[in-house]
């Protein structure tokens, strides 16, 4: 019973690297729409959210298997509440 609030916080913690993660995507995928040189931030920006992404699993995770499955499970919800919350297509000055 004691693992209990540490679930818990794995749980949160996922849930915030699954909102960096896709809200980051989502951000960089509206600038490469905008920009002349989308490669330029298509690198950065995956270097950049796999790599919190993959540290903040690390850190929760602490080498228990059920820490790192409830951050997962955090991350997973993060993403359907992030992908119902945003626009699907970003908004343009013309309909087409």
């Amino acid at each position: 019973m004691s693992d209990l609030p540490w679930l818990g916080l794995a749980l949160l913690a996922g849930g915030a690297l699954g909102t960096f993660f896709f809200g980051g995507l989502w951000w960089t995928v509206r600038r490469c729409l905008e920009s002349p040189q989308p490669v330029l931030w298509l690198g950065p920006s995956l270097l950049l959210r796999i790599g919190v992404t993959v540290a903040g699993f690390y850190v929760v995770g602490q080498g228990d298997w059920r820490q790192l499955l409830a951050c997962l499970i955090g991350f997973v919800i993060a993403r359907f509440i992030v992908t119902a919350w945003l626009p699907a297509r970003p908004t343009r000055g013309t309909a087409p």
